[in-house]
């Protein structure tokens, strides 16, 4: 299962809805019952230390 905020055309009420990633459930505000939109969070990854890049790379002799 994950999670997916969403959030409501008419009250602007912003939640969480948890379902499998392939289902496209049809979600109503918990609110005012309204119909809601799946809105786009970035994760926070960051990647820190040596091995993330191409120039951080051993050469091979």
């Amino acid at each position: 299962m994950a999670v997916y905020d969403y959030k409501c055309t008419e009250c602007g009420n912003q939640f969480e809805v948890e379902h499998p990633m392939n289902e496209h459930p049809d979600v109503s505000c918990p609110k005012c019952g309204s119909e809601a939109k799946r809105v786009f969070v970035p994760s926070g990854i960051v990647f820190q230390g040596s091995g993330f890049y191409n120039t951080d790379q051993k050469n091979s002799k």
